[in-house]
């Protein structure tokens, strides 16, 4: 398996990228639910468990031992694999940015089996490979891991095989056309509370609830000594800005992220995002004049790849855009896969309010 590299995997894999990274993209003010709604309820699973997952009855009749982690270029789902200590069962994993907040994280998903597996156009595994690899779970990130159309494994097909399929319940109208009222509700507002829940999931599937209660608890601890921290004190506009995913803006700009979980995280952080209130299109059509007049007091630059320089990256927009605040100051951190849906929030919490609120 390659990692998501280049600005050519990038350009090639836009249609499904640009989904996952509008993801947190929403109605204004971000947060739909503190991190402290989540819990993941003390004692065993009983088997056989049945749930609905985005509008597909599965069935566990036993923990799954054999797991296919799809790329969907999210990186989320394999670290909550991690994170729970469910690396065992990992039969081939297909998500790697190879760049991490939490730097022990890129070892550990690198020496994950892959199974031999190749990507097909789409950057994904092709249906015929993941039948052939025959685990006894496939999970996705987004609801169109599964779509023939993009030469992936249905979930029918994969049910047919006796493979279970499961989706992150948060992307359920992620490639989904026909998705719930309720489903396009959470997938517009993610929040720091619905990567916690993913873990509550996986504890419920695998029988280790009381493993997935600590993990969520000790995230949740960070996340909050940030909020008493930071509560009461005077906000500053913050921009999250990744130069290398740059294709995805109509006029070469960094791709900048506003809504949802981003503006969670910066809101738990003491900041606002820059661009609240903007819709989940502006990533592509923002210009450079709205880049160029924004209220920037901190940037926050985000690598995609691992051969990205964070400090040159910042060095780079500070001299493209010297009328920001954070420009003046040279005031700036560097996150990579915190901000996004997975259980690495308050690594990104606790990097960015530093920078927000230093000293306090």
């Amino acid at each position: 398996m390659k990692p998501c590299r280049s600005r050519r995997f990038l350009a090639a894999a836009l249609p499904a990228f640009v989904t996952v990274i509008a993801t947190g993209c929403g109605d204004p003010g971000g947060s739909s639910s503190p991190p402290a709604a989540v819990t993941a309820p003390a004692g065993r699973t009983s088997y056989p468990l049945t749930f609905d997952n985005c509008g597909t009855r599965v069935t566990f009749q036993r923990p799954p031992q054999h797991v296919l982690i799809l790329n969907g270029t999210s990186v989320g789902e394999v670290e909550s694999f991690i994170l729970l200590g469910l690396g065992t069962g990992i039969l081939a994993n297909a998500q790697s940015y190879g760049v991490s907040d939490d730097p022990s994280m890129i070892a550990k998903i690198k020496a994950l089996p892959t199974g031999g597996l190749t990507m097909n156009k789409n950057f994904d595994v092709p249906a015929e490979q993941v039948l052939k690899l025959k685990p006894d779970l496939v999970v996705s990130t987004w609801s169109g891991g599964f779509d023939a159309k993009r030469g992936f494994a249905t979930r029918e097909q994969l049910a047919a095989a006796g493979i279970t399929s499961l989706v992150n319940p948060v992307n359920c109208a992620m490639g989904k056309p026909e998705a719930t009222p309720e489903e396009q509700r959470a997938y517009r507002n993610q929040s720091i509370n619905s990567s916690l829940e993913f873990i509550s999931l996986l504890g419920r599937v695998f029988d280790v609830r009381e493993r997935a209660s600590d993990l969520i608890g000790k995230l949740r601890a960070r996340v909050e000594a940030v909020q008493t921290r930071v509560a009461g004190l005077p906000t500053k506009k913050v921009l999250i800005a990744y130069p290398g995913m740059a294709v995805m803006n109509a006029e070469g700009l960094p791709a900048v992220m506003t809504g949802g979980i981003y503006d969670d995280v910066i809101k738990a952080a003491g900041g606002v995002n820059a661009f609240a209130g903007q819709t989940s299109d502006m990533t592509r059509t923002l210009n450079k004049e709205q880049l160029a007049t924004a209220e920037v007091d901190v940037l926050v630059v985000g690598l995609f790849t691992p051969d990205e320089n964070g400090d040159e990256e910042a060095a780079k927009l500070f001299a493209a855009y010297p009328y920001w605040a954070a420009s003046k100051s040279k005031t700036y951190t560097v996150v990579s896969d915190g901000v996004y849906l997975g259980p690495l929030n308050a690594w990104a919490v606790e990097k960015i309010t530093k920078v927000v609120h230093p000293g306090d």
